[in-house]
């Protein structure tokens, strides 16, 4: 059973399987997309019941722009829709949306819609959603060691006086002062990262589950958490 008292402060999910789900009911990828969208939906608004404050979900990576121009641009409307149906109840239920990546790259109607829930819900303070959008673990820290490369260059820093915590300032996370996530959760049976919070999850716990996306319910969410409070979380000790 879930114990209330141990909810985890960040989950990261990893919402994969949208494709296979498709393919495994007849209907075209995008509509994989759509039911991948409305199963984020019951996600967010079971977080924000079970106490959890900061979700991150991974939306679109850099490597996705490698789908075909159809697909892209489905993913990028329906994310349009969800913003256009969702926000009010985003606004209403206090959830602070956050954007990790460059989303300058997106589509217009998709940024335009993006910053709109933003400043909507820049006031909130209850559950901080953050959806990383055109993410890539490895260009969030190639940005990040840029950014202080260049104070060197400008004479603000010396190369060894850089630490860990400065790196991790720089990130996407750490310009809004983001945790680091205790646990992560993948859907559809990958056991692997795919490019995402490499430097956040150091010593996150993995949960891999076999459900696609779109089937991963608030009740298998439960058992997931459930699975991670089972862990010995040490962080290198003993």
């Amino acid at each position: 059973m879930l114990d209330m008292d141990r909810i985890p402060r960040h989950v990261a999910i990893i919402m994969d399987g949208n494709g296979r789900w498709a393919k495994a009911h007849g209907v075209p990828r995008v509509a994989g997309h759509n039911a991948g969208m409305k199963a984020m939906k019951k996600i967010v608004d079971h977080s924000d019941k079970l106490g959890v404050e900061y979700l991150t979900v991974y939306a679109f990576s850099t490597e996705n722009w490698k789908r075909s121009v159809e697909e892209v641009g489905g993913i990028f409307k329906l994310l349009v829709k969800y913003v256009q149906s969702d926000l009010k109840g985003l606004i209403d239920n206090n959830v602070h949306v956050n954007i990790l990546g460059d989303y300058s790259a997106i589509p217009e109607d998709a940024r335009k819609s993006l910053e709109k829930t933003l400043a909507k819900t820049s006031a909130n303070d209850g559950l901080k959603f953050n959806i990383a959008i055109n993410y890539g673990s490895r260009d969030e820290i190639r940005r990040s060691v840029t950014e202080l490369c260049r104070m060197v260059k400008d004479g603000q820093l010396e190369p060894e006086d850089v630490t860990e915590e400065m790196i991790g300032a720089h990130l996407f996370t750490g310009h809004e002062d983001i945790p680091d996530p205790e646990v992560v959760i993948r859907t559809s049976g990958e056991e692997r990262l795919s490019n995402f919070l490499m430097w956040q999850c150091a010593y996150s716990e993995f949960v891999f589950v076999d459900e696609f996306w779109p089937d991963f319910t608030p009740e298998r969410y439960e058992k997931a958490l459930e699975i991670y409070q089972s862990r010995d979380r040490r962080f290198g000790g003993r």
